[in-house]
């Protein structure tokens, strides 16, 4: 497991020492929320970029021959297939 370094002043130390906690998995334990709440943040958001840019096919419009025209298109000018 990697090892990093938290420097905290002598006052935080010494109230540190005074709670019986293991720091070392509080600290872990922050890290890990810290991390979930950006995740979770940046899913949102993606979200709602998307439900902004979002743009619906108007009355009528029908994509699957639209598609059918494109790939018959294409398989005429690069030949059969």
């Amino acid at each position: 497991m990697p090892l990093i370094t938290v420097r905290v002043d002598d006052d935080l130390k010494t109230k540190m020492d005074d709670v019986p906690i293991n720091w070392s998995e509080a600290i872990r334990d922050a890290i890990s929320g810290i991390i979930a709440n950006r995740t979770r943040r940046n899913r949102i958001r993606a979200v709602q970029m998307i439900d902004r840019i979002r743009v619906s096919a108007p009355e009528g419009f029908d994509s699957t021959r639209i598609v059918r025209q494109w790939r018959d298109a294409r398989r005429g000018t690069r030949g059969r297939r």
